[in-house]
């Protein structure tokens, strides 16, 4: 690879590193995703009762939900199957049972549109226009929004691949989680890169398992999850949205 190629292939992956980071401003900050409901009845306390959630919040939610929709996203994108996109919207959005999750999914989704467009609205390319006419449809009320489609767009304009792409956005879900942890529990910050660093085996375990399911497994769940996300609703006061 030539001088010019490999700043070129650094400069794109800086791009996603962005997109990716923790204190990209698109609203994840706020949002624990029923973590928080854990942390209340005292079943997360501490370093290790954090990583067995974050682990099992992976092997599940993550792998039926987000993770697999990264992965559909771009396969429909690449047979050029845009009404295929429009129906996991609604799929992902129903099988949520959490009026919390499905509104903080639509706000973050809404956000990372907004900075996406802010930096790459310029450019006349065929997926920047339909990450705009995601948007539209999201205010219109076509669609839900998920940030895991504009972000399955964002990495086809980035021509990334899928497994690529599915694994950098469950890197982008646990430095997220865990940066939320450390404010939270509190974990140390050193405790929470040694998490990090400890989990990246389970995030790339379940990507390789995303590419062996089916796609009706879209939105499939687990019972504790989403009722520390239903409970979260009711809560009197809180840190987080959701």
């Amino acid at each position: 690879m030539k001088n010019k190629e490999i700043y070129q292939h650094i400069r794109k992956m800086l791009e996603v590193f962005q997109i990716c980071d923790s204190t990209f401003p698109i609203g994840t900050f706020n949002h624990s995703y029923g973590m928080e409901t854990y942390l209340r009845e005292n079943k997360i306390k501490d370093n290790d009762s954090f990583k067995k959630w974050m682990e099992t919040f992976l092997k599940t939610q993550f792998k039926w939900g987000e993770g697999l929709l990264v992965r559909l996203t771009m396969e429909a994108l690449k047979q050029n199957d845009i009404e295929k996109i429009w129906q996991y919207d609604q799929k992902i959005t129903k099988s949520s049972a959490a009026i919390e999750t499905r509104k903080g999914a639509r706000l973050i989704a809404e956000q990372m549109i907004i900075l996406i467009l802010k930096i790459y609205g310029k450019d006349d390319s065929p997926m920047i226009k339909l990450i705009r006419e995601y948007q539209e449809r999201i205010k219109k009320e076509e669609s839900f929004g998920n940030p895991a489609i504009v972000f399955a767009m964002f990495m086809t304009y980035e021509d990334l691949d899928e497994i690529e792409s599915v694994s950098y956005y469950g890197y982008s879900i646990v430095t997220t989680m865990i940066q939320n942890a450390v404010r939270a529990i509190p974990l140390g910050q050193k405790a929470g890169q040694k998490i990090m660093h400890d989990i990246f085996s389970d995030v790339l375990t379940v990507c390789q398992e995303i590419f062996t399911m089916d796609e009706n497994l879209l939105g499939a769940n687990v019972p504790g999850i989403e009722l520390a996300q239903i409970n979260h609703e009711t809560t009197i006061f809180r840190l987080f949205m959701s």
